[in-house]
C-alpha cells in the first residue's frame, strides 16, 4: 500500500511558531523594535481586518531584507543545531519513527519560509513544500518567490508536486484552520493530533 503523509509544520509538529523563534533568534534587538512596531497590524490580522501574507512579508522584511544569503544560511544551521529536537513534540517524534520510508511519501506543508524550515523537513525525511524566499544576487528582496503556502494554496502545491502520482491512502495533520483544506483534501485528515 502507497502512503502519502502530508504534515504542517508549526504547532503542528512543533509546539511553537518557527517565524517569531527564528527571526528573535536571528537578530534580538532589531525582532524586539520590529515586533512593537507591528503589534497594530498583528491585531488586525487576528481580526481578520488585514491581509496576513502582507503582513508576514513586512515583518519577515523588516529583519532579514538586505540580508545576504550566506549569512542567513549560517544563522539556520545554528537555529536548527540549537532547537532540534527540542521545539517538536515528542508525540510527533514517535510517530515519524513508525512511518515505513518504504511505502511512504512524506511531505512537510507549511506557510513557513523555507529559509529556516529546509533543515527541519531534511532531518526528518520530508520533501518541503513551503513559502518560498526570494533572493537576489545572494541578497534576501524581502518578497517572496510563492505565493504564502496556507490554506488553498497548500492543496494547490501538493496537487501540482504530485501530479501523475497515485497513493492508496493520503493521511495529512494540521492544527489550524488555514490546514483544513489540506485536511478535507487527504482521505484521512487529523487535527491537533499531536497535542
Amino acid at each position: 500500500m502507497k502512503k502519502l503523509y502530508l504534515f504542517d509544520f508549526d504547532g503542528t509538529l512543533t509546539y511553537q511558531d518557527t517565524m517569531f523563534l527564528f527571526l528573535k533568534y536571528y537578530n534580538p534587538e532589531k525582532y524586539f523594535w520590529s515586533f512593537m512596531k507591528h503589534i497594530p497590524v498583528f491585531i488586525l490580522v487576528k481580526l481578520k481586518l488585514m491581509d496576513a501574507e502582507l503582513v508576514k512579508k513586512s515583518f519577515i522584511a523588516s529583519i532579514l531584507k538586505g540580508e545576504r544569503e550566506i549569512k542567513i544560511n549560517r544563522k539556520v544551521i545554528s537555529f536548527f543545531e540549537e532547537y532540534y529536537p527540542q521545539i517538536i513534540r515528542k508525540s510527533a517524534l514517535d510517530f515519524l519513527e513508525t512511518i515505513d520510508r518504504n511505502h511512504t511519501t512524506c511531505y512537510l506543508v507549511t506557510a513557513s519560509l523555507d529559509i529556516w524550515v529546509k533543515p527541519f523537513a531534511k532531518k526528518m525525511g520530508m520533501i518541503l513544500l513551503s513559502t518560498e524566499a526570494k533572493f537576489i544576487d545572494g541578497v534576501y528582496t524581502g518578497d517572496f518567490n510563492t505565493k504564502n503556502n496556507n490554506g488553498e494554496e497548500k492543496v494547490k502545491r501538493i496537487k501540482a508536486q504530485i501530479s501523475n502520482e497515485k497513493f492508496d491512502k493520503i493521511i495529512a495533520f494540521g492544527d489550524t484552520s488555514g490546514d483544513k483544506p489540506m485536511l478535507s483534501f487527504a482521505h484521512e485528515g487529523h487535527f491537533q493530533f499531536f497535542n
